[in-house]
């Protein structure tokens, strides 16, 4: 297969890790938990958000992101 072909980029990116359970039970693990940390953003009040420097914007952004969207995975 050629390296442009959309099959080989899909596979090449895929890591040995999130092969394995073990991965795959840390990646599921990781999103519960981000569903989470958003939910608790989204219930914190007006003043704590300002003390954060976040808006109700800036947290409904936040809120609707798939859980498979983990900021700190990329």
């Amino acid at each position: 297969m050629m390296k442009g072909q959309k099959g080989y980029v899909l596979v090449h990116k895929l890591s040995f890790q999130a092969l394995t359970f073990s991965g795959l039970w840390r990646r599921v693990m990781r999103w519960h938990e981000l569903g989470r940390e958003r939910r608790m953003l989204a219930g914190l009040s007006d003043e704590a958000l300002k003390d954060l420097g976040l808006t109700r914007v800036d947290v409904e952004h936040e809120r609707v992101r798939p859980f498979w969207d983990d900021p700190m995975h990329k």
